[in-house]
């Protein structure tokens, strides 16, 4: 298992030489920023919202509008602050005027989340509304369904306790949802507390298909602002 500090290198190289300047699909194309996610790198929860909203492609950084707010408040809840978790979405760049993430997209970005899970090594992933938890359980259930229900999931290389869970931006003006939301967020610590699940039997890769490479251009500055690693 990498020390936390080797997490944290590799986190940000896999920001600094692929993802900052990524050119998979055309959101690069009207994006202010990549927005690769930020937290603690050896952290045990996890949460992976849609995509970055306007704040957020102008910050860098994810959940840092009135959704984020009410994120630092629900962890609060249950003890925690924003820099013991991590915080990614499906996609690293805004769609323009928030509209739903394409399939195109979502099937474009969805290697850096799988890489994020695989260096990060959480306990706990919550995925928040719909696309995140049909992402990460590759089935077409929605929220409302799955909501506070556990389940072991394998995530990359790794199996996982996925706890969906509302999206925080789904609570900002329905009272019913945000007490639903409490709810479930007051059961996370519980989660935490739990055994590991079994690691996922090894599975051979295909053999690659032919393809044009991916144009990905290196920067060379650091960017520990935009990571916001702890």
């Amino acid at each position: 298992m990498p020390a936390a500090h080797e997490r944290r290198e590799a986190l940000k190289r896999l920001f600094l030489d692929e993802a900052r300047d990524c050119v998979r699909c055309p959101l690069s194309q009207s994006r202010t920023q990549v927005v690769f996610g930020a937290g603690d790198a050896d952290a045990d929860l996890m949460f992976v919202g849609e995509a970055p909203g306007r704040s957020e492609d102008e910050a860098g950084l994810p959940f840092v509008g009135q959704a984020g707010k009410l994120l630092d408040r629900l962890l609060g809840d249950i003890g925690l602050e924003r820099g013991q978790v991590f915080i990614a979405n499906v996609l690293k760049c805004r769609p323009p005027n928030n509209r739903d993430p394409m399939p195109g997209e979502i099937e474009a970005c969805q290697d850096y989340l799988r890489r994020q899970v695989d260096l990060i090594e959480p306990r706990v992933i919550c995925s928040l509304g719909n696309f995140s938890t049909k992402l990460l359980r590759a089935e077409p259930t929605g929220i409302t369904r799955l909501h506070g229900r556990p389940e072991i999931q394998t995530v990359g290389t790794r199996a996982v306790r996925l706890y969906p869970l509302y999206h925080p931006a789904a609570a900002l003006y329905t009272p019913s949802t945000l007490e639903t939301l409490r709810e479930d967020f007051a059961r996370i610590p519980e989660l935490l507390e739990m055994p590991l699940p079994d690691a996922p039997e090894p599975q051979e890769r295909p053999e690659p298909a032919d393809e044009e490479p991916v144009a990905i251009a290196a920067g060379a500055a650091d960017s520990e602002r935009q990571l916001g690693l702890f």
